[in-house]
């Protein structure tokens, strides 16, 4: 099993990157993919500690949304600041994920985050339209942890 910054090909993190920014464009909202080995614990409790240490829960809006994968463990979360869990459905996280596992168990990793990517935006954008003085508060860059 390659490391979390091998697991995808440079093709395919060009991929999620653009899918990042094009989501984007149409919401003042933040989205991040976040990749590491290994997940000791729940991971949704790790991709609520990476939320803040990435800084995360500093966007104006709090509207960000972090999409965490452990690659070797194959677990993952996506998780939304107190700004979007505030407007969306309570289940809209868990069909998010859903789509995601489809694609996974498939082996199709970045389709399952592209469409994470996708979705997510669009709830971004009906919440959080984007505005004439947006900026960008995240990287959207794939950020790794190697462990």
């Amino acid at each position: 099993m390659p490391k979390a910054r091998d697991f995808f090909t440079a093709e395919q993190q060009q991929q999620i990157v653009h899918a990042i920014t094009e989501a984007e464009k149409r919401t003042s909202g933040e989205i991040r993919v976040h990749l590491e080995d290994t997940c000791s614990g729940d991971p949704v409790q790790r991709a609520q500690t990476l939320f803040h240490k990435l800084g995360m829960h500093k966007t104006d809006l709090h509207n960000g949304v972090l999409i965490y994968l452990a690659v070797r463990d194959r677990q993952f979360a996506i998780i939304g600041d107190a700004g979007i869990d505030a407007k969306v459905p309570a289940d809209f996280w868990v069909s998010v994920r859903n789509a995601m596992l489809e694609k996974f168990v498939q082996g199709a990793f970045a389709d399952g985050l592209v469409i994470a990517i996708h979705e997510a935006g669009e709830k971004l954008a009906v919440y959080f339209p984007i505005s004439d003085n947006d900026r960008n508060e995240v990287s959207n860059e794939i950020s790794f942890r190697d462990v």
